[in-house]
């Protein structure tokens, strides 16, 4: 059962190692506000101007942490609408009514999206505030439709890039996503739409065994191997790629993996439109990941744990590593 406070939980780092403050950038996908409405809408909270790039994204300036972005989650829409229209031609009209009639598609299955800049983690609460002002303004979510697929994405700043924090890191994530999809009650639209897959198991025994803690390059080279895409539960090509571009680039040409210095946390619905919804659910989750990470000593024993729960197929089928999990290797949560 959930908590129903609304607790932002502190991570157990605050800080990087260069000693700034950690921050976290927020997505937020939705339904029930045209672009323009919720723009406005953002802009108006955090007072913001609004200023468009193309027909279907707003650029929202004004926040000294950098320029909030609210758009149509639709790639080639996007591209079509940073393009000038052809001057009035049949040419001209039978592009404009193609996208038209494309736009109009798009509209009953494409999210809205607010995407934040990274912001301090003491900003979060305002995002969590934000998010009951979109929700009185009419935002919908996942479980309002059965055809939604709608998703919050979390992209914490990592305290260290070195390759033991990154994989003590990953490790707690894999040896934790039983419980964290459990925890998110993933909506039917969103468990057939691949955009958030789990890690091959195979790839999970390799990570959580109590040998694996390989050189930066080794630990990129393993996850290409097995995860040449951007449909994990938690994405690691766009800190791959900012640690080693030309190592990545070689395997994953994708133009929507772009570098930053941040985990991509994809696997929350977003039900923006229930009361009781908010961003407090997942990021307290996340910060069990990273709480699980910093403790050296309960971080091995639950890997070792876990890989025994993988090796015996009966227990995989019959057992219940969640309700190990919350009884043995969790903190309150």
């Amino acid at each position: 059962m959930r908590n129903p406070v609304r607790e932002l939980k502190q991570p157990p780092w605050l800080h990087t190692a260069e000693g700034g403050v950690r921050r976290v950038g927020v997505e937020l996908e939705m339904s029930g506000l045209r672009l323009d409405e919720l723009a406005a809408c953002v802009a108006g909270f955090l007072g913001l101007a609004v200023h468009s790039r193309g027909r279907y994204e707003r650029v929202l300036k004004g926040d000294p942490a950098g320029d909030w972005v609210v758009e149509l989650d639709f790639d080639l829409l996007k591209r079509l609408g940073r393009e000038a229209r052809a001057a009035d031609s049949l040419a001209g009209e039978l592009e404009r009514s193609a996208e038209e009639a494309l736009a109009w598609v798009a509209e009953a299955v494409v999210p809205v999206e607010v995407i934040s800049p990274p912001l301090a983690l003491e900003r979060l609460g305002e995002v969590e505030a934000l998010v009951a002002q979109l929700r009185a303004a009419g935002a919908k979510g996942t479980s309002d439709s059965l055809i939604s697929a709608f998703g919050m994405q979390l992209n914490p700043e990592l305290h260290d890039t070195g390759a033991r924090s990154i994989t003590a890191c990953l490790k707690a994530f894999l040896c934790l996503y039983d419980w964290l999809f459990a925890r998110a009650d993933i909506d039917i639209a969103r468990r057939v739409s691949r955009y958030v897959d789990p890690f091959p198991l195979d790839y999970a025994r390799k990570v959580i065994a109590p040998g694996y803690w390989p050189a930066l390059g080794t630990l990129i080279d393993d996850y290409l191997a097995d995860n040449p895409t951007r449909n994990r539960a938690l994405d690691l090509l766009p800190l791959f790629l900012y640690l080693d571009e030309a190592r990545v680039r070689e395997v994953v040409s994708d133009p929507l993996v772009k570098p930053r210095p941040t985990f991509h946390y994809r696997l929350p619905d977003c039900d923006i439109h229930k009361p009781d919804w908010g961003l407090y659910l997942a990021w307290n989750d996340w910060v069990e990941v990273e709480r699980l990470a910093a403790d050296e000593a309960r971080l091995k024993g639950c890997c070792a744990a876990y890989l025994e729960h993988l090796s015996r197929p009966l227990d995989r089928l019959l057992g219940d590593w969640v309700a190990v999990l919350e009884a043995e290797w969790l903190g309150e949560a």
